[in-house]
């Protein structure tokens, strides 16, 4: 784990800011539509990106034929979750939407994972994994909200799975496109394509803000998700996941919940449990567990056309 220790540092410093985002973001729905907030989040952090890959790497441009490639990752991974977030948790409740969002998506993204790299399921990321899910069970379940499989719900509830199968795919199709270009270059151009898709959802929203009772907390709100829920935590992520693996890294999104329950007594009174404290330390328990797995070593392929001259 020693020398992946700051990738995995990394990643846990992400999960932690998106899991307080759920506390912040509140904030700022008061004022903004759902559609019009998030576009906000991407289309503000876009020249910050690039001006920071501009300064970083020199050039900010990438082959003409991997446009189409960065286009459908930022349709699927920035528009289409975005909005399917917005609309499983009006669809369905907030334990249901964080439990099924959450908890699948390091499943699909370790079952995926051969697709698109050489990522193996061992035993150990397979045990680790299952103890963090249960940790992260605990958490959503140990609330005051439980799981409700009422009918009413149903279509949320598929809206939310959808979401962590997209979402690990999203993350997948990201890691070919890191062994050629840095993780800040696959990130700028995602979200600048994102950010298009999104705008025509916005069209009709921008008249009813009122931008004159804006307060210092909604701007606050506005800065933290895009300096740091979006330029730092998904360069950074992508940055980890690159090192760690797609697989392994996607266990450690368990950690957002834990954060948001946290954010949620801190910034709205809200209750822990002593059940969500036992799903933290679960957490903590299998992640511990999955970072502390020696790095195979993958055995050099023999040339034998060259060995027999």
């Amino acid at each position: 784990m020693t020398s992946n220790m700051f990738y995995y540092l990394g990643l846990i410093f992400v999960s932690i800011v998106w899991g307080i985002n759920f506390g912040v973001s509140r904030w700022a729905m008061d004022v903004f539509p759902a559609e019009v907030f998030v576009f906000l989040r991407f289309g503000l952090a876009l020249p910050v990106l690039f001006l920071i890959l501009k300064w970083t790497e020199g050039s900010v441009k990438v082959e003409k034929r991997d446009l189409l490639k960065l286009a459908i990752i930022g349709l699927i991974g920035v528009t289409a979750l975005e909005i399917m977030v917005m609309y499983s948790i009006k669809y369905t409740t907030l334990a249901n939407a964080s439990l099924l969002n959450v908890a699948p998506w390091p499943i699909f993204a370790a079952l995926f994972a051969p697709l698109f790299t050489r990522e193996r399921i061992t035993v150990r990321v397979a045990i680790g994994g299952f103890i963090a899910l249960v940790g992260v069970t605990l958490i959503i379940l140990g609330g005051k909200d439980g799981f409700d499989l009422s009918s009413e719900y149903m279509i949320g509830n598929y809206i939310a799975l959808a979401i962590s199968l997209l979402g690990a795919l999203f993350n997948l199709a990201c890691m070919p496109l890191m062994k050629k270009y840095s993780p800040l270059r696959v990130t700028t151009w995602y979200v600048l394509f994102g950010s298009l898709f999104l705008f025509p959802f916005t069209v009709d929203k921008w008249s009813g803000i009122q931008w004159g009772n804006l307060s210092i907390v909604t701007w606050g709100a506005v800065a933290y998700n895009v300096l740091l829920c979006t330029v730092a935590a998904f360069v950074i992520w992508n940055i980890c996941m690159k090192h760690v693996g797609a697989a392994k890294a996607n266990f450690f999104r368990y950690f957002v919940p834990a954060a948001a329950a946290v954010a949620g007594a801190l910034f709205f009174n809200e209750s822990i449990w002593i059940t969500q404290i036992i799903g933290g330390l679960v957490i903590v328990l299998g992640l511990v567990w999955i970072g502390t797995e020696r790095k195979q070593q993958i055995p050099p392929v023999i040339n034998i056309s060259n060995s027999n001259r």
